[in-house]
C-alpha cells in the first residue's frame, strides 16, 4: 500500500493560518452583515427567547430549560459543523492546493479577532486620557459586567483582563481548533464560546433566569476552553520571557476554571494587581496598573500571536524528520 502524504494538506492549512493572521492585522473585521459570527449571535438570541424561563418563574422548570437549552446548543453545533464541513471539503477537493489555501484562511478569519480586541483594550486607556466617563463608556463596549461606578484603576484592570481573556477565547482557543480540526473545529468553537456569552450566566440576564437553561453551554465552552487557556499561559510567558510564578494558585481564585489562568498570568507578569470587585483578587499584593501596563499587555498579547503561528510549523519539522 502506498503511503499517504500529508505534506500537502498541512502545509495549505498552515498558509491559510498565515493568511487568516495577515487579514485580521490588515482589514480587522467583516462587515457584520457578512460575519458568521453575527450569523451564530441571532440564532442564539432566537433560540435563547424560546428556552430560558421568565425570571423568578417556577424552580420546578428547571430540569425543562436544561433540556431545552442542551437541545437547541446540539442543534446549532451541528449546522456550524455541517457547514463548515462541506465548506471545507468543497474547496479541497475542487481548487489547487494555492486556492485552497487562501479561500480557506479568508473564511478561517471571522472565526478570530486579535487586531479589534487589541485596538479596543488600546482605545479604554486613550479614553482614560480624556475623562473616567470616556473610560468607562469605551470599556462597556468590552465586558458585560457594570462599569458605572468604577474608579480609573478599576477601569484599566478591567481593560487589561479582557485582552488576557479574550487573548485566549478570541484567538489562541479558536486557532488551536482549526489546526486540529480545520475549518470545523475552529467554527465548532467560535460557536460554543458565543453561545456561553450569550447563554452562561447564572442568575437574571434580559429578564430570563439562565442558571439552567445555559449549563449546557458554559459547561461545553469550559471543556474546548480548558487546554488552550493553559497554552495561552504559554505562550504569554514566553512572550514575557518568563513564568509567572504562583500562577495556579492566583488562577483558582476565579469562579471560571479557565479564564483566570490568562488573567492571572498576565497580571503577575505585568506585576500587577487586577480583580473583580466583590468577586476576585489577582496578584493581590501587586501594584495598581498604570497606562504603561495597558500597552505592555498589548505587546505580549501580540508576540503571543507570533508565537502561536510560529509553533504551528511544529507538525511540519516533525513530517519532515520523520520522512527522513
Amino acid at each position: 500500500m502506498p503511503a499517504i502524504d500529508f505534506t500537502a494538506p498541512v502545509l495549505a492549512m498552515l498558509a491559510a493560518l498565515w493568511i487568516a493572521l495577515a487579514v485580521d492585522l490588515w482589514l480587522g473585521e467583516p462587515p457584520a452583515r457578512w460575519h458568521p459570527v453575527v450569523w451564530i449571535g441571532r440564532y442564539l438570541g432566537w433560540a435563547g427567547a424560546r428556552i430560558a424561563p421568565p425570571f423568578g418563574a417556577a424552580s420546578g422548570k428547571a430540569g425543562r430549560a436544561f433540556v431545552l437549552g442542551a437541545i437547541a446548543w446540539c442543534a446549532g453545533a451541528l449546522a456550524v459543523l455541517a457547514i463548515a464541513v462541506a465548506l471545507q471539503a468543497v474547496l479541497q477537493n475542487a481548487l489547487p492546493a494555492w486556492a485552497f489555501a487562501l479561500l480557506l484562511g479568508l473564511l478561517l478569519k471571522p472565526l478570530f479577532a486579535w487586531r479589534m480586541l487589541r485596538d479596543e483594550v488600546l482605545a479604554v486607556e486613550d479614553a482614560l486620557g480624556e475623562s473616567l466617563e470616556a473610560g468607562r463608556a469605551r470599556l462597556a463596549r468590552l465586558v458585560s459586567r457594570d462599569v458605572s461606578q468604577l474608579g480609573e484603576r478599576e477601569v484599566r484592570e478591567s481593560a487589561i483582563e479582557s485582552l488576557a481573556e479574550n487573548l485566549n477565547d478570541s484567538l489562541v482557543a479558536p486557532l488551536f481548533w482549526f489546526l486540529l480540526l480545520g475549518l470545523p473545529g475552529a467554527a465548532l468553537y467560535r460557536f460554543a464560546n458565543t453561545a456561553d456569552a450569550m447563554w452562561g450566566y447564572r442568575g437574571e440576564r434580559g429578564g430570563r433566569d439562565w442558571t439552567w437553561a445555559g449549563k449546557w453551554a458554559a459547561r461545553a465552552d469550559d471543556l474546548l476552553s480548558w487546554l488552550p487557556a493553559r497554552l495561552t499561559v504559554l505562550l504569554l510567558a514566553l512572550a514575557a520571557g518568563r513564568w509567572p510564578r504562583g500562577l495556579a494558585r492566583e488562577a483558582r481564585r476565579t469562579p471560571s476554571p479557565n479564564s483566570g489562568w490568562p488573567m492571572a498570568a498576565m497580571a503577575l507578569l505585568l506585576g500587577v494587581r487586577l480583580a473583580k470587585p466583590a468577586v476576585y483578587a489577582l496578584n493581590a499584593e501587586g501594584r495598581a496598573a498604570m497606562p504603561a501596563d495597558t500597552a505592555r499587555s498589548a505587546r505580549f498579547g501580540q508576540r503571543a500571536v507570533l508565537l502561536l503561528a510560529l509553533a504551528a510549523w511544529l507538525p511540519v519539522v516533525l513530517l519532515f524528520v520523520a520522512a527522513r
